[in-house]
């Protein structure tokens, strides 16, 4: 019986060069991904084109540990663009102007929501043991791509802990926000308002929308974020492309809304990337860092609702609105949410945007600075 078992290992140096092909990894990285999300499409699990491939390439990619996975960082580069491309469409005169009459309590909620993430990474690094910048990063409220590509521009942090930290806190949002925002404390099972439903009566963009505008964009887009990572531009493929669009889209210029099946190819890319990056195996006190991620994300939802609660009360908004304005998700995932509950888009997205690109530009310094005045600190009490 346990010679008809196929072997584990290459048989010949020739079967070796044939599974060490770059076309056999690339598709052999791809193909459970693709399980993965078509599985979780099926199933009816939100954002299962980034979640799916996500979570397969953790089982998919170590089950036959003789085939090292592939996945060029060109095919990642042009899913980032894709999404900064997105994220710079959304910018509209409405959502500018919505802006304009929130900044202060956007700039005061902001504020608050990532002193409350210090807060946080303080009581999580006391804790754990763990450093203070790799908690810091894993508890920073921003999309995971945005926070990913900034935590490897930055030296010392432990990729594999703030993925598992930042991919907890996303499952915890992708599932929990939606329960609670459909349970008697929100009660956002109607419309509310005609702003929401009109955004929620959109029709998806098909490729029928498509024209020429598009490759204009995509030719600035690509050239901007290739000089952008030319001149060591913070977040490169994400940042250049989403302020090229945003300022050609207000300036008048039509930019096409990708079809749902490119910002899901998006997605795909990105999740089987991420899938790559998380190596559970790294983790040391597995159980107690499930703890601690648990711990961080329940905390770190108690004070978005807690700061919904006074947005609520500063500006005539819905409960429902106030939270996913707050809520510590990425801005596609939350737009993808209140556009279903009929949440008035507009102010989500403008809040959302705004925590992205003060993520962005402001806290990359802050955390450089941080980071400085520990390092000093650290070789003050070692010279003492």
């Amino acid at each position: 019986m346990s010679s008809s078992l196929p072997s584990t290992e290459p048989s010949s140096p020739n079967a070796h060069t044939r599974l060490s092909h770059p076309v056999v990894r690339l598709l052999f990285t791809a193909l459970p991904a693709l399980a993965g999300g078509l599985l979780f499409k099926w199933l009816n699990i939100p954002l299962p084109w980034l979640l799916g491939p996500m979570s397969f390439m953790l089982a998919g990619t170590r089950a036959l540990p003789f085939i090292k996975p592939s996945w060029p960082g060109l095919l990642r580069n042009g899913a980032l663009i894709t999404i900064g491309y997105s994220i710079g469409l959304s910018f509209t005169v409405e959502t500018l102007g919505q802006m304009r009459h929130q900044l202060p309590t956007m700039v005061l909620m902001t504020t608050l929501l990532l002193l409350f993430c210090v807060l946080i990474a303080v009581i999580i690094s006391k804790l754990s043991g763990i450093s203070f910048p790799t908690i810091l990063m894993g508890s920073i409220p921003g999309g995971l791509n945005q926070v990913l590509v900034l935590a490897e521009d930055t030296k010392g942090i432990d990729i594999t802990i703030i993925t598992f930290l930042q991919v907890s806190r996303l499952l915890m949002i992708i599932f929990g926000v939606p329960l609670l925002i459909f349970s008697p404390l929100f009660g956002a099972s109607h419309a509310e308002g005609a702003s929401g439903a009109i955004a929620a009566g959109r029709a998806a963009a098909d490729w029928s929308g498509m024209d020429a505008h598009i490759l204009l964009y995509g030719a600035i887009c690509v050239s901007a974020s290739l000089l952008a990572k030319r001149y060591r531009f913070p977040s490169a493929f994400v940042l250049a492309p989403m302020i090229v669009t945003a300022a050609l889209h207000l300036s008048g210029v039509h930019g096409p809304v990708l079809p749902l099946s490119v910002l899901n190819t998006a997605q795909f890319i990105i999740g089987t990337y991420v899938g790559l990056l998380l190596k559970p195996e790294n983790l040391t006190n597995k159980l107690r860092m499930a703890s601690l991620a648990l711990l961080s994300g329940v905390l770190l939802m108690g004070g978005a609702f807690g700061l919904s609660v006074l947005l609520g009360v500063l500006h005539d908004v819905s409960p429902a609105t106030s939270f996913l304005s707050l809520a510590p998700g990425g801005m596609d995932q939350m737009g993808l949410i209140a556009n279903e509950v009929h949440a008035d888009l507009s102010i989500v997205t403008c809040y959302q945007v705004f925590r992205t690109w003060m993520i962005y530009f402001a806290v990359p310094p802050l955390i450089r600075l941080t980071f400085r005045a520990i390092e000093r600190r650290e070789r003050a009490k070692q010279a003492s």
